[in-house]
């Protein structure tokens, strides 16, 4: 499978903390690939190094096989890369609609793929709460927003970072509907993950992180069978 995005020896660096040790990653077209390990790990790190957001990065990260390494967000973002990252963060005064409206653009080819009517079909929540502030709903309708907002930015890879986290079990179950969903769409997705049922539901393959290494890849079934990779590096 031809990649999407991938990275080559990847450090990334906070001050004199390196934090990601050659990391070694692929994400192929439509694929959705989970990234598992214990907090503090390096998945965040990672994530927000795929995006731009750490400074001190070393190594290569290739966008369809563009070096995209010393890119800054923005530059990355128009690429067709969309970060959702933890905590959601929202536009608390804006109304549904609002975070929508200013967050949608075109893609590259000046198409809009996700317009807000396919994005509330997606989400039929936000449909009936789009006139409500972001600071009216609840843990779940503001990730389902977040998400949101990525989507009309017509991205061709989505990285999420812990999506599930804080949510009630129900609302952890309907919005792991709503990703499948996405991958239906063909989107390709990169989900750092603690829950790990969560994640295999959705994953086509598994890396495992630990102290800033890759300490699994493989297949999500392989993953399944692997009890010794899940007991050592997840505590599981």
């Amino acid at each position: 499978m031809t990649a999407l995005l991938s990275a080559e020896k990847l450090q990334a660096f906070y001050g004199a903390s390196q934090i990601l040790h050659g990391i070694d990653l692929s994400v192929g077209h439509g694929e959705t690939v989970a990234l598992m390990g214990r907090n503090g790990m390096g998945k965040t790190t990672l994530l927000r190094s795929l995006i731009g957001l750490v400074a001190d990065r070393r190594g290569r990260i290739l966008l369809q096989s563009r070096d995209i390494t010393k890119a800054p967000p923005e530059t990355i973002a128009r690429g067709g890369v969309a970060f959702v990252p933890e905590g959601r963060g929202i536009f608390a005064s804006l109304s549904v609609i609002e975070n929508l409206i200013m967050a949608a653009r075109p893609g590259r080819d000046g198409r809009r793929r996700w317009t807000l009517e396919k994005v509330f079909a997606l989400f039929p929540r936000l449909a009936e709460r789009r006139r409500n502030g972001g600071n009216q709903l609840s843990g779940g309708e503001q990730q389902m927003l977040t998400i949101a907002r990525t989507l009309v930015t017509d991205p061709k890879l989505l990285l999420l970072d812990e999506p599930s986290e804080g949510l009630a079990p129900l609302v952890v179950e309907h919005l792991k509907e709503q990703i499948a969903r996405l991958k239906t769409e063909g989107l390709t997705i990169l989900l750092a993950e603690q829950n790990i049922a969560f994640s295999l539901d959705l994953a086509d393959r598994v890396y495992v992180l630990e102290k800033g290494h890759i300490r699994f890849d493989g297949t999500a079934r392989e993953f399944r069978d692997n009890d010794a990779v899940r007991q050592q590096y997840l505590a599981l």
